[in-house]
């Protein structure tokens, strides 16, 4: 007896929207080296590591820099406020 298989096709295609939440939601990472040598002697070495989440995923896997930069956190104005005093 013969056994017949059927190629199934997606129907279904994946918007730009559909794409960016599942890749916020998971997380990928993008890594690579590059290196530039003239006669065997290394002159530049550069690697690259690119992690693209969403920032619940992020604090989830631990990485919060954030939290700590001060570049990242409100800013208080350094002069104290003076009460406001009704002209009489």
């Amino acid at each position: 007896m013969a056994v017949q298989r059927r190629i199934v096709h997606a129907t279904e295609s994946s918007t730009l929207a559909d794409i960016l939440e599942r890749v916020l939601d998971k997380g990928i990472v993008i890594a690579g080296d590059i290196k530039v040598k003239l006669v065997d002697i290394e002159l530049l070495t550069i690697q690259i590591r690119l992690v693209i989440c969403s920032v619940d995923k992020a604090v989830e896997m631990g990485m919060n820099w954030w939290a700590q930069n001060p570049d990242f956190q409100p800013q208080k104005s350094h002069a104290p406020e003076a009460p406001l005093q009704a002209a009489s």
